[in-house]
């Protein structure tokens, strides 16, 4: 086999801006929980981290979308994932937000949210492994038993055993409660399980000595729907009380699916107690509280896929951004006459800049949207208990901006890759670069976790409405407020009127909604809720891209014109003054034809869609 090839590429200063400068970390840093950090260990992390990256795993990602491979019953990963997976928890890279209690680093989620970024984007397939299993693993931390805390959730913490969640079917799709899997009791307090569940990523692999199930399955006479599902803790082999292993739990891999993308991550049918010896035990001690403790791992789980969204998108958009400084085609736009005029970089044609400016807007626009969540999450746990209604306000944001983060991020991800491959032309649907396969990858985010019609709907039917409206409201107040400081600003004050136009249809966006649940005109809610998603998120984007450009004007002014941060912050300022231009505009034309409730989609006949 060649010689595998690093294709990976992140901007470190860029993450470092956004954390440190604009959303301040700093604020949290040094004081409780995260008395242990500071801005240079910040930096130190992801630095070590992009290196593992760029070294470790980089090179293994177009190794692995040859795929795995199933042969007597278990899957093997593709060459070299068990030896990235060995050095990844060496050094510590999935334990740095872990609690101390269970070995961690105990970091701020917004650096935990900057190492995920890396490590997703240099192999998304790769590190779904390791993020299924630190997802089931806090599941269990939250819900769990003392004993299953220190059995099952230690181990998956320090990368001992992988864990999956276990939800779909095949009859049910996204209708979770139509789940079929059932579970009956044991004289000793255990279940047997029996089902089947698809689509389960990271289902069986070879990275670990065993894998831990979270599945959901209905007790035997337990009500119909979600309120009487159960979750169970399923080994895929027997675990004695000391941690010691037995033989095989009657979990099989019917098969593994053959797909656009991510193919290193194994993708399982999954058959538990074909031979009805499958046995689990209830996370905890309650039966019927499935969906709530599966809840937990499902937000986490839409954020991590805003993640890999943003992750994959970043990466597409510098390795455009290299080749078109690099490929030489075609005499400048001034010297379009001249047939003897020498070929330029296409980064000097304006159609290219055209197409690289959005891309720098949107995925430094998201980062920011992502990053601030996640930082919402640090402060509201460092004011838990010492202010409970600040507290609460950052929990409600998190809760807010979680659909937006997951929908908005997943759907431009495919865009934004597809984008980068125009930039490439013809050498971009080849192999040869690694454009092609971030959009192969990525397109699967807009679908699993939650189809991004499930976030939308989620967001207008729930979330705005959620704690009264406040957390919505707080939302727009703080969008209020940045207009209300710099509408006057001499340099962006245009673009910040943009903002302001942009804000106001979304406001009476959200409200257009409410009439139509009062009226129980509900048809209506599905067929807009999409639309209304992408205004609040590219609204969001407006102010966090505008947010940044305000500090970068100030800022450099006061470094010298041969500083490379000079050109940084240029850049800050000009990616805002597009989004404002070219797409905060858009927000206030959706609205309109938003409020016009179209209803054609209900109304035309389904057999007037084909005549085949």
């Amino acid at each position: 086999m060649a010689q595998p090839i690093n294709r990976f590429k992140a901007d470190l200063r860029e993450i470092q801006f956004v954390l440190l400068e604009q959303l301040r970390l700093g604020d949290v840093l040094g004081k409780a929980p995260f008395e242990d950090w500071g801005e240079d260990e910040v930096k130190m992390v992801l630095e070590e981290t992009y290196r593992y990256a760029r070294e470790v795993s980089g090179p293994l990602n177009h190794v692995g979308d040859r795929g795995c491979r199933l042969e007597g019953g278990r899957v093997l990963t593709p060459e070299g994932f068990k030896e990235a997976w060995n050095k990844l928890y060496e050094a510590g890279w999935k334990k740095i937000s872990v609690p101390a209690e269970f070995g961690g680093q105990g970091a701020p989620a917004g650096l935990g949210a900057a190492v995920e970024e890396l490590l997703s984007g240099a192999n998304t397939s790769f590190n779904m492994y390791s993020g299924l299993a630190v997802g089931a693993a806090e599941v269990i931390a939250e819900f769990g038993t003392d004993r299953q805390k220190a059995l099952f959730a230690q181990r998956m913490f320090d990368g001992q055993w992988g864990g999956t969640m276990c939800l779909t079917e095949a009859q049910a799709g996204s209708d979770v409660g139509a789940a079929t899997t059932g579970a009956t009791k044991n004289d000793d307090g255990t279940y047997n399980i029996k089902g089947t569940k698809v689509f389960i990523s990271g289902g069986d692999h070879d990275l670990t000595e065993n894998i831990v199930h979270l599945v959901l399955a209905r007790i035997e006479g337990a009500a119909p729907g979600t309120k009487g599902l159960s979750l169970f803790i399923v080994p895929r082999l027997r675990v004695g009380d000391d941690g010691s292993l037995g033989g095989s739990n009657d979990v099989e891999v019917g098969s593994i699916e053959h797909k656009m993308g991510i193919n290193g991550s194994s993708t399982c049918v999954l058959n538990f107690g074909d031979n009805d010896r499958c046995v689990g035990e209830l996370v905890g001690a309650a039966e019927h509280q499935g969906i709530r403790q599966m809840f937990k791992m499902m937000n986490v789980a839409r954020i991590a896929v805003g993640l890999q969204g943003l992750a994959l998108a970043s990466s597409a958009y510098l390795n455009a951004l290299e080749y078109a400084k690099d490929r030489k085609q075609g005499p400048s736009v001034k010297d379009w006459k001249n047939p003897e005029a020498p070929r330029v970089p296409i980064i000097q044609h304006p159609n290219v800049r055209q197409m690289l400016l959005e891309l720098k807007a949107k995925v430094e626009g998201i980062r920011a949207l992502i990053f601030k969540l996640a930082i919402h999450q640090d402060r509201s746990r460092g004011l838990a208990g010492v202010d409970d209604d600040k507290a609460s306000y950052h929990s409600g944001q998190v809760d807010l901006l979680t659909p937006l983060v997951k929908a908005y991020s997943s759907d431009q991800a495919f865009r934004i890759c597809e984008i980068a491959i125009q930039v490439f032309g013809g050498a971009g649907y080849c192999q040869d670069h690694p454009v092609e396969q971030y959009c192969r990858d990525s397109k699967i985010f807009s679908i699993y976790e939650g189809t991004n019609s499930i976030q939308a709907l989620d967001l207008v039917a729930r979330k705005l409405g959620q704690a009264g409206g406040r957390n919505a409201q707080a939302f727009l107040g703080d969008i209020a407020k940045f207009v209300a400081t710099h509408k006057a600003h001499a340099d962006l004050g245009p673009a910040v009127a943009n903002l302001e136009k942009a804000h106001e249809a979304v406001a009476g966006t959200a409200m257009q909604f409410l009439a139509w649940f009062q009226a129980g005109e509900m048809e209506l809610v599905p067929l807009a809720a999409n639309r209304f998603l992408e205004m609040m998120s590219e609204l969001a984007l407006g102010w966090l891209l505008l947010d940044a450009a305000v500090i970068a004007v100030e800022r450099s002014g006061k470094v010298a014109a041969s500083h490379p941060d000079r050109a940084f912050y240029e850049g800050k300022r000009h990616a805002a003054v597009w989004f404002a231009a070219n797409v905060l505009p858009s927000v206030v034309g959706k609205a309109k034809v938003l409020s016009k409730a179209d209803r054609s989609p209900l109304q035309i006949p389904d057999a007037a869609f084909a005549t085949v």
